[in-house]
């Protein structure tokens, strides 16, 4: 690992702290739905709102192969 890719690592984390002061409840969401309701057939509904109110909204049906790919995510954030 060279010492940019040490920076930008130091940097994502240096963010992620800040967001994580900022909002305190939402890593406790991620977490609670983390344990308790990603599994198949989940629908996950994302909704932005602007500060001039245009909205956007999609939504995903969670499906094997997700899960597949969430518990690999999940096993990643354990080491």
């Amino acid at each position: 690992m060279d010492f940019n890719q040490i920076a930008m690592i130091q940097k994502i984390k240096s963010g992620m702290d800040r967001f994580r002061a900022n909002h305190p409840k939402f890593p406790l969401f991620l977490n609670a739905v983390s344990q308790n309701a990603l599994m198949e057939g989940t629908v996950i509904e994302i909704n932005v709102t602007t500060p001039e109110g245009r909205n956007y909204c999609t939504n995903v049906k969670l499906q094997a192969d997700d899960m597949e790919f969430l518990n690999s995510l999940k096993s990643m954030g354990q080491h």
